[in-house]
């Protein structure tokens, strides 16, 4: 017993001394702060955490409570009606001291960490007005106590943990309420606002997200100054009210979605709801989405003039939309989606111009996309997906230029895809997949950079070869191909694309290796090439990728072992069937050792096969060889790359080496005329030799003072040389540039130019040439300007096709050069052949007029467009070849058997009828 004495002795005294520092004098007239005191104290005896040191003052004698952080006084009778902590990161639980605070008007406690329960106590502050408690981690009933605040404006208990019912004293004593928001809780029950019960000030009624039930309250029509009801994401049933809301003309907000609300008439009417709004002028948001609405939506949703965003999607409304819903002029947001709405699109949408985001998905409208879609000038998203939409997409779609996110997908849309859709430079989606669209995909839709989300076309009858310009996509975080009829090879260039995530190319006829820049995309995590026609071994970069979780390559011809590492160890046989060149340790994998020795046994057939086959050719074709140049073998492709094949397939380029303007001028004798070799309308060549004595070089010096932009034709004969690889075009050995100066570094040809052997100096000495040089030299021109034409990465129209423009090397084979002023086309051999140069009209006025006089196509003079057909027009004068006559016109005899190049490449032919008499006014 005296041991507990003495503890409470200690105890007293050291509470003593505490209090004697914090306050040492209380008089009469500080009696109510100092209780006040206590309170605060109190209060920060239950914070546990406070991160931001907002209590730091609080433990200050020298700062006066009333100055202390969030605490705010009355200016005369000197007692706390404010405190005011919220967004503080605080944690710990409510004291329940915080009810000595008498006279507290505000208590804001919002957006912090604290946790427990409300205390009950704070029903005892006959003075609050606001109490807040939102955004934090309180648990347990809300009080029945808060009913007592008979002064309270201001409730809101939202986002906490609070469950149990909602006491009906808070809606049937707090009679001042202006404000409650009780939403983002696990409350249940229904909502005990009974007839008796009248808060006629209640302007906010927020419950949403909670486990409420029951009908709506008819009694909510006693609140007649409602701006804002959101009751949505509970289970409230019920049919929708129709003797509620004409009674609230102040209503702006109204929120019911995703319930269990019913339409009136055993769910088919919606006209008694919607005639009850009739008077809610001022109403401008009204979401009923997610519940099991059903019926037709009423001609009277028409006289909602101020509704700014309309809910209806994921019920079960029925019939064709309203015309009259074209009346809703101030509407940005319309949704109806995944309802079974039939009929078409009423075209009197385009009278919403303030539409900005158009939801009609997953219904069963029908016809054409109508035309006024593409007259909504600030239309950012439409979602017309999952219909039975035909026709075509319209072309006016350009004009959308704010559009962000285009889903036109699961209809049974057809023709080809509008290149104006190129022009929407803000989409970030576009999926046009699921429906019948044909042709190729544009240049100006495959180089939308905007895209950062996905570009799906899977699922089409698209066909030719994937554009190089999806390259540009550089953003894009997936891309969707499949199930199409593509075919060529996987451009390289798609490595570019560095943000992809997913890449499907699958179920098309995609041919050639797969590309290794494909497997080193850094964030690749699925790529499906299934059912294609690919061939080749598995690249490296696909084992050391760190992201790739799926891969599938079935039904190909990969050939070679499949690496155990990486994304291969986690795979099975499902991703490999169908390439039976494939060995590897894969459970139902052909083993490599097996492999080998069937390979083993066929050695002996290939070894005869490739031994006897040149005695062969050596007895039949000897003696045709001698009467021709050997490197005219018929055995020989069309076409052969100076490059390697890794660099080919990857798409690099080879180094250039770097040569300085000092360099070129020693070279050339500080550019002599004594070397001058050739001179054009850009500039001049000189032919030099490099410092090691043995480069023999050509260097073309373009000049600033021709009158035209040179840096374009500079930059246009870089962009060929750098891009094509032929044996029969000229290769380039490096470049100088500076702002003045300008030059190409190419090898010198030995043998001159086609010109100087068709008109030598001395005339009476002829050619030179005889016809199986001719021959030859024309199938080489041939060879090189169908490779430009349809087999290069980038197609390209010389322009200038004229003997000077064509070297011979030391086997005199011919190679065409001289891109000055080439077009690079965008399109393919069967397209439209669209230029992506900004000058491609050949008129003199561009000082880039196609082609040189007397060599011109005739359509080239009245100001045509370039093209393949001109080139293959453009004549080389000699009288072995076809001879241009006449005088001030271009007359061009008609040859029953076409060009050399249409026996070449017949799949390649492409002609105009300026095989016809043409005239051309020549110049002077």
């Amino acid at each position: 017993m005296a041991k507990l004495f003495t503890t409470i002795i200690i105890t007293i005294t050291l509470i003593s001394k505490h209090f004697f520092v914090v306050f040492p004098v209380v008089s009469g007239a500080n009696a109510g702060l100092s209780r006040d005191l206590a309170a605060l104290f109190s209060f920060s005896f239950s914070i546990t955490n406070d991160p931001q040191g907002v209590l730091h003052s609080w433990s200050s004698p020298e700062i006066h409570t009333c100055n202390w952080t969030g605490v705010t006084c009355h200016p005369v009778k000197d007692r706390v009606v404010q405190l005011d902590l919220s967004g503080r990161d605080l944690e710990g639980v409510i004291s329940p001291a915080v009810a000595n605070l008498s006279f507290l008007a505000v208590l804001d406690l919002s957006g912090n960490f604290l946790s427990g329960r409300i205390p009950p106590e704070i029903g005892s502050l006959s003075r609050l007005k606001q109490l807040s408690l939102s955004s934090n981690l309180l648990v347990g009933a809300i009080p029945i106590e808060l009913g007592f605040l008979r002064r309270l404006v201001y409730l809101d208990l939202g986002g906490n943990q609070l469950n149990h019912r909602i006491p009906e004293s808070l809606f049937c004593s707090c009679s001042s309420l202006q404000y409650m928001d009780l939403s983002n809780n696990s409350l249940s029950g229904e909502i005990p606002l009974g007839n008796q019960c009248r808060l006629l000030d209640l302007r906010f009624l927020l419950l949403w997200s909670n486990n409420l039930v029951g009908p709506i309250p008819s009694s909510l029509a006693n609140s007649t100054k409602l701006e804002w009801i959101d009751l949505e994401s509970n289970y409230l049933s019920g049919e929708l009210p129709s003797k509620i809301f004409d009674k609230t003309p102040f209503l702006q907000f109204l929120y019911l979605s995703y319930n269990n609300l019913t339409s009136h008439g055993g769910n088919s009417k919606l006209e008694p709801f919607f005639d009850s709004l009739v008077n809610c002028s001022r109403l401008q948001e009204l979401e009923l989405a997610g519940n099991s609405l059903g019926g037709e939506i009423p001609a009277s949703i028409g006289s909602l003039s101020n509704l700014v965003q309309l809910h209806l999607e994921e019920n079960f409304l029925y019939g064709p939309i309203p015309p009259n819903i074209s009346n809703l002029v101030n509407l940005t947001y319309l949704n109806l989606s995944n309802n079974v709405l039939n009929g078409s699109i009423p075209p009197d949408i385009s009278r919403l111009k303030k539409l900005e985001r158009v939801y009609l998905s997953n219904n069963l409208l029908s016809g054409e996309i109508p035309v006024a879609l593409g007259e909504l000038p600030h239309l950012g998203l439409l979602d017309i997906s999952g219909n039975m939409l035909s026709g075509s997409i319209p072309e006016n779609f350009s004009n959308l230029t704010q559009l962000r996110r285009l889903m036109l997908h699961n209809n049974r849309l057809s023709g080809r895809l509008p290149p104006s859709l190129g022009n929407c430079v803000n989409l970030e989606i576009l999926d046009l997949s699921y429906n019948q669209l044909t042709g190729r995909i544009p240049g100006d839709v495959a180089a939308l950079s905007s895209l950062k989300l996905y570009f799906n076309l899977s699922n089409n009858f698209l066909e030719g070869s994937i554009p190089l310009e999806l390259s540009k996509m550089d953003m894009i975080l997936a891309l969707d191909l499949s199930s199409n009829n593509f075919s060529g090879k996987i451009p390289p260039q798609l490595g570019s694309c560095i943000a992809l995530e997913y890449l499907n190319f699958s179920s098309n006829a995609l041919r050639g290796p797969l590309p290794r820049s494909i497997g080193g995309l850094p964030y690749l995590e699925v790529l499906d090439l299934s059912s294609n026609l690919l061939e080749g071994a598995m690249p490296e970069s696909l084992k050391a990728s760190s992201t790739l979780k799926l891969l599938n390559i079935s039904y190909n011809n990969f050939s070679g072992i499949v690496p155990e590492e990486g994304v291969f160890a986690l795979l099975t046989m499902d991703s490999f069937l169908g390439n039976p060149g494939l060995c590897g340790s894969i459970s139902g994998m052909s083993e490599c050792g097996t492999t080998s020795k069937r390979v083993h046994s066929m050695i002996l057939p290939i070894l005869v096969t490739l031994i006897s086959t040149p005695c062969i050719l050596c007895f039949c074709v000897y003696p045709l060889a001698r009467k021709s140049r050997s490197r005219r073998s018929q055995l020989r492709p069309f076409f052969q790359r100076t490059v390697s094949v890794e660099d080919a397939e990857e798409g690099r380029q080879p180094d250039y080496p770097r040569i300085s303007y000092q360099q070129l001028a020693d070279a050339t004798g500080e550019f002599s005329e004594l070397n001058l070799i050739g001179s054009g309308r850009f500039g001049q060549v000189y032919k030099g030799t490099l410092p090691d004595e043995t480069t023999r070089i050509a260097v073309k010096v373009l000049n600033p003072k021709t009158g035209v932009d040179i840096s374009k034709s500079f930059k246009r004969e870089c962009q060929v040389l750098k891009r094509t690889r032929h044996r029969n075009l000229i290769r380039i050995i490096t470049t100088c540039s500076k702002p003045d100066f300008k030059a190409l570094v190419l090898p010198l040809m030995p043998n001159g130019s086609l010109e100087s052997h068709l008109y030598p100096l001395n005339a009476a000495t002829g050619s030179g040439l005889s016809l199986v040089q001719l021959v030859n030299i024309a199938s080489d021109i041939a060879e090189g300007i169908a490779y430009l034409h349809h087999y290069s990465p980038v197609r390209v129209i010389h322009c200038d096709l004229k003997p000077s423009n064509v070297l011979l090397d030391e086997d005199m084979t011919a190679l065409v050069s001289d891109f000055g002023i080439a077009r690079l086309m965008s399109g393919g051999a069967d397209e439209n052949n669209e230029s992506i140069d900004s000058s491609s009209s050949c008129i003199s006025t561009t000082g880039l007029l196609c082609g040189s006089v007397g060599y011109i196509a005739p359509e080239y003079g009245m100001g045509g467009q370039a093209s393949m057909q001109g080139d293959v027009l453009e004549r080389i004068q000699h009288r072995n070849l076809i001879r241009i006559t006449g005088f001030k016109a271009l007359v061009l005899p008609f040859m029953s058997n076409g060009s050399l190049e249409s026996y070449l490449h017949p799949q390649a032919q492409q002609y105009s009828s300026a095989a016809q008499l043409r005239l051309l006014e020549r110049s002077n």
